[in-house]
């Protein structure tokens, strides 16, 4: 089942409404208001559809399966420290790679180097180890063959 597109038309309703943040073709971004709001009245015991209903939001254009899921992903915020605030921000992926000065960009390339060396030698003994016991191995099923 694919991505529910929304319209222009219903991507413009759906920002006119005070608990959206932001709302983009595939996704909607509530506010933190309308996510303690959702909780607590989930809490005492409304339907989620309800909820959406009384917060002024065509339940048909945002369809069950956004519903529930967010239903879901409130849960889970609950019992998060951060509470119910987007964390999207804060983890971006990859970090920024700062500017070196040439001093901090050779020290950086000799712990590498250091560290790809540990790494070599690492792989040599263990090889060594895996030589040594396949030769052991085949040395034992050869004496037993001669008896």
């Amino acid at each position: 089942m694919g991505k529910n597109y929304f319209t222009e038309e219903e991507r413009k309703k759906l920002e006119e409404n005070p608990y959206v943040e932001k709302v983009s073709l595939k996704a909607i971004t509530y506010t933190e208001t309308f996510k303690e709001h959702f909780a607590k009245e989930k809490a005492l015991e409304k339907g989620p559809t309800q909820i959406f209903r009384d917060a002024d939001f065509d339940v048909t254009v945002l369809g069950k399966d956004r519903i529930k899921t967010f239903s879901r992903r409130i849960k889970t915020m609950s019992h998060r420290l951060e509470g119910y605030t987007d964390l999207r921000s804060e983890s971006s992926g990859r970090p920024p790679i700062k500017e070196r000065t040439q001093e901090e960009e050779i020290a950086y390339l000799k712990h590498k180097v250091a560290l790809q060396e540990q790494q070599i030698e690492a792989l040599k003994k263990t090889n060594f180890i895996h030589r040594k016991a396949k030769r052991a191995s085949h040395k034992k099923n050869s004496n037993s063959s001669k008896t």
